[in-house]
């Protein structure tokens, strides 16, 4: 208990100690962050002002864009301030939040494309049923099991994580507190604890991998035998954002937790957190607008109405 107490603070891993590189990095993960919030942001504001978009594919994309927002807020801000101070600390509390929060953040992703997925398959599978099965309780329902049960799973996996003394150190080797890392200084009983509590989660995100896929097996049969190709087409488009989306952040955490940790971090340790942390908060706005009809007149329209008002 004694050794827990000496840990205050951490070191995370930055990706130059040239200080100009630390500049560029600054500018880099300033542009990404603002591209993420503006993007999540407007997707935001457009799903809530249009009632055109009061549907329950939009209610789960509004929620989408919310939670990529406290994805990518909890660790991009932080590398950047110590980029720009040139510093490599976080507090223990600090370390603790970001853990909890990017935990929760991330894995409520990951459940809420699920529900996507679900939305997907009533939508066009059992298209009389759907207003019955995807009412607003009903949503409003699911979004809420997802936080709340999200919430829980991030405090096990937080609890367990801090539970014990970390003996190896305080030096994580990574820009952010990624459960992985901290595992190479824990003490033994945290590590077998976590890695069954890691172990359990694989099981979960497969298992929502395994309902998404068929979800889409059976959406896409459905849409093959559509006579009309204007609603085949139109059905189509209203998947394949969704699944780019799914397949960008199941190849990227995979390719992230696949590769095995060592202690000591390199440059491509670096760029698969980067992956599977940032790139998908970036990402989601750009390929559901691009592909979207609805929200491009959407924007169009809020865009038109700010430029009238200010005249």
């Amino acid at each position: 208990m004694s050794n827990r107490t000496t840990v205050t603070e951490f070191l995370l891993l930055g990706f130059s100690d040239v200080r100009e590189l630390q500049i560029l990095h600054f500018i880099v993960f300033l542009v990404i962050y603002l591209a993420a919030l503006i993007g999540n942001l407007l997707i935001i504001t457009v799903v809530v002002l249009d009632h055109h978009l009061h549907s329950p594919m939009y209610f789960f994309l509004m929620n989408l864009s919310i939670l990529d927002l406290g994805s990518i807020s909890i660790i991009v801000p932080k590398s950047m301030a110590n980029s720009l101070m040139n510093t490599r600390s976080i507090s223990y509390s600090g370390c603790v939040a970001q853990v909890f929060l990017f935990v929760f953040f991330v894995s409520a992703d990951l459940v809420l494309l699920t529900v996507m997925a679900y939305d997907r398959y009533v939508a066009i599978c059992q298209p009389l049923h759907y207003e019955r099965v995807m009412n607003r309780r009903a949503c409003v329902q699911m979004a809420a099991g997802v936080w709340i049960g999200v919430f829980l799973y991030a405090a096990l996996h937080t609890g367990i994580t801090f539970a014990v003394s970390f003996c190896g150190g305080n030096v994580v080797g990574q820009f952010f507190c990624e459960i992985p890392q901290l595992l190479q200084l824990a003490g033994s009983d945290l590590y077998l604890s976590e890695t069954g509590t890691i172990a359990f989660s694989v099981c979960l995100g497969l298992s929502c991998f395994v309902f998404i896929i068929v979800s889409y097996v059976q959406i896409f049969k459905t849409v093959l035998r559509i006579p009309a190709e204007q609603r085949r087409h139109k059905a189509f488009l209203t998947c394949l954002p969704h699944l780019t989306v799914v397949s960008l952040f199941f190849c990227t955490a995979t390719f992230a937790y696949s590769h095995p940790t060592s202690s000591s971090a390199s440059a491509l340790d670096l760029v698969v957190a980067v992956l599977y942390s940032v790139l998908p908060a970036v990402m989601n706005p750009i390929i559901y607008s691009m592909r979207n009809k609805e929200i491009k007149a959407a924007l169009r329209k809020l865009i038109g109405w700010r430029l009238f008002t200010r005249n």
